[in-house]
């Protein structure tokens, strides 16, 4: 009995020792695998070299932007312009049809209930019948002219004599809003409406001019949209409009949409105590982005799209 017992006791030794080894191999293999593995993916990771950071590209200039297209895919003009300018015969008869639904807003005008706050005319020329006007439409002989910022007409009715006195059959369009400014009171309000434009299609009635002058009564940016969009296009183009360089600028670039090739576009207070933040600016930028050559006449700008530099 004690020779079984001790048989068995070392059967039992033999076996726990066994367990022990294999154990321990088991774990040893274990971790030599993950070591193993590691290595092999930190290998991987840096096998291929890092690859270098570049830097963004540095922003264009507007210089850059004017070489785009056309030089007035920055401005987000969102209207398109007609691929068939109209002939000028049909400039009136367009107005006509697409603002005043087909008749004319001079019939019976002035309405009864009006004539007694419109003056027989009202012009304050504030240099408006100056040289250029009469040496540009000599030049041009311009058989649509178009006004952008018109207030009472002192010069679209000055141009309609300068027309006459050289026998031109010249249509002008006067594009404004009619409001005037904040605080405007020179012509009488009836429930919130300043009669400026009933007063300037006064003027053009007293100087027998329905048959020359239109008025579009819009917003100088809306309104030179839709004229490019209905294909009306301009020999002479005025600036008449706002002095601040934001609205010299987009009055200037809208209104070169519509300006036929080679004609002139001109406008008013290019020396003015603004300097060069207002007006000058905007038409010094323009003419350098789009190749042109300014030339001044008083406090008168010309370019002459003939003559780039």
């Amino acid at each position: 009995m004690r020779e079984d017992h001790r048989t068995q006791h070392l059967h039992n030794h033999q076996r726990n020792k066994l367990s022990m080894i294999t154990t321990l191999f088991t774990r040893t293999a274990a971790y030599v695998v993950v070591v193993l593995l590691s290595y092999a993916m930190g290998y991987l990771s840096h096998s291929s070299p890092p690859q270098p950071t570049q830097a963004p590209p540095p922003p264009p200039s507007v210089f850059q932007l004017a070489n785009l297209p056309t030089q007035l895919d920055n401005f987000r003009v969102a209207a398109h312009c007609s691929n068939s300018p109209l002939p000028p015969h049909l400039v009136f008869p367009t107005i006509l049809d697409r603002v005043f639904n087909g008749s004319s807003p001079y019939t019976n005008f002035p309405p009864p209930h009006l004539s007694p706050f419109l003056k027989k005319k009202r012009i304050k020329s504030s240099g408006s019948n100056g040289a250029v006007f009469e040496q540009l439409i000599k030049r041009v002989k311009p058989k649509v002219i178009v006004e952008v910022g018109t207030f009472l007409g002192p010069s679209a009715l000055h141009m309609v004599n300068v027309t006459r006195k050289l026998g031109l059959q010249t249509q002008i369009l006067c594009l404004d809003d009619f409001r005037g400014w904040p605080g405007f009171k020179d012509i009488k309000m009836i429930n919130g409406d300043v009669l400026l434009l009933q007063q300037f299609m006064q003027n053009v009635v007293y100087f027998n001019a329905t048959d020359s002058v239109l008025p579009v009564p819009f917003s100088t940016g809306s309104g030179l949209e839709k004229l490019c969009e209905w294909g009306i296009t301009a020999d002479l183009l005025e600036i008449y409009s706002g002095h601040d360089f934001i609205s010299a600028w987009g009055d200037i670039n809208r209104a070169y949409r519509i300006l036929r090739p080679g004609g002139v576009i001109f406008g008013h207070d290019y020396f003015t105590p603004a300097d060069n933040r207002g007006i000058r600016r905007a038409v010094n930028l323009f003419a350098e982005m789009n190749n042109l050559k300014i030339q001044t006449d008083g406090h008168y700008w010309v370019i002459d799209t003939a003559f780039a530099k």
